[in-house]
């Protein structure tokens, strides 16, 4: 945030008639005027999107985890139940389809 004295000026110059717009405006306009006025010009290019971090190489790992379930069924003829941490959990792992990965919870 800006510090107070930045701030003061700005304010005066741009609210120095505020009495003549109604109250529910001036609330609206003095949140649009701050939010566009005090944005830095390169704060968006800052945040790399998908596209570009796709283009530069830097490409998200896609990670996967299981589907959770209360009750779990073979999706496919890869797929096989197996009981973990005690016999608490049965999970479906699949050699065929990664997809497929489920747990009982």
């Amino acid at each position: 945030m800006l510090p107070r004295t930045l701030l003061l000026p700005l304010h005066q110059t741009l609210f120095s008639s505020s009495r003549a717009i109604p109250s529910v405006s001036r609330t609206l306009f003095h949140t649009y005027a701050l939010n566009t006025a005090w944005r830095a010009p390169g704060a968006s290019a800052a945040r790399p999107t998908v596209q570009k971090s796709l283009k530069s190489g830097m490409g998200f790992g896609q990670v996967r985890g299981m589907k959770v379930r209360s009750s779990v069924k073979k999706l496919c003829d890869g797929c096989k139940s197996v009981r973990r941490k005690g016999g608490k959990y049965v999970y479906i792992i699949c050699s065929k389809n990664q997809k497929h990965k489920q747990r009982q919870g």
